[in-house]
């Protein structure tokens, strides 16, 4: 398959209802494995010599962060094609993303208060690396509102994809916060952390199975999500090609 057939296949609604089909319960059956192997490694780890047992609120708040970002770059890209190359399935991928995205912004914002209440003394801080977050959850709020506003659809999806491609900006800003300001929070412990500064083997493999199934979960929601997406727009079009019919 070539780099046309390809593009073909991403943009090309019958195209991915078909393949959608089997791979969003396939994605979310292999997200319910991971996280059922994840949470039974979570408590089976020991305890943190510093953190203790709240070590273990690291392992649902980390990678709920870290999708929430990734999601935001699928929001990002699919706001783009469909800006500048008119894709609706673009569109309706970029629409169906931001919900999930919210969540799990909001997740790693709850998950992130409850483990910096033992660890700093307080639930919220202003530095840069929550604030950017709560920007990036104000971003994905903003894409949700901005496009329930307009009653054209056409003038909302243009108006929202521009919205998404000016919150990019705010990617890198989250990303590099801690190096660039000074904060309570800690630098990155994952697979992007300088060498010796991530997490233990022990520690590590939780984390990796929690983001396997935050992943996984995200795609198997973002694909039931663009289908039944694309099941309203072929029945609102069938509806007015009815309406038109009966006059």
């Amino acid at each position: 398959m070539d780099a046309r057939n390809t593009f073909d296949f991403l943009t090309n609604p019958e195209r991915f209802m078909a393949f959608s089909r089997w791979a969003a319960p396939l994605l979310g059956v292999l997200s319910a494995i991971a996280a059922i192997a994840g949470l039974v490694v979570t408590f089976l780890v020991p305890e943190d010599y510093q953190q203790g047992d709240t070590v273990r609120m690291m392992f649902i708040h980390i990678p709920a962060a870290s999708i929430a970002i990734f999601i935001y770059v699928c929001l990002g890209v699919a706001s783009f094609l469909a800006l500048v190359f008119r894709q609706a399935l673009a569109d309706l991928a970029a629409q169906a993303c931001a919900p999930i995205g919210a969540v799990y912004t909001a997740l790693a914002l709850i998950t992130g208060s409850l483990w910096g209440k033992p660890m700093w003394g307080t639930w919220w801080v202003w530095d840069a690396r929550l604030t950017s977050v709560l920007v990036l959850l104000l971003f994905y709020l903003g894409y949700m509102a901005l496009r329930g506003s307009l009653e054209d659809e056409q003038k909302a999806a243009r108006a929202a994809a521009i919205l998404a491609l000016v919150g990019l900006i705010n990617l890198p800003i989250v990303k590099f916060s801690v190096d660039w300001w000074n904060t309570l929070h800690q630098g990155s412990s994952t697979f992007m952390a300088k060498k010796g500064d991530g997490l233990p083997a022990i520690y590590a493999w939780p984390a990796l199975l929690m983001g396997l199934a935050y992943l996984g979960g995200f795609g198997a929601l973002w694909l039931v999500r663009i289908r039944a997406l694309v099941w309203r727009r072929k029945a609102r079009s069938l509806s007015l090609k009815l309406a038109e019919t009966a006059r």
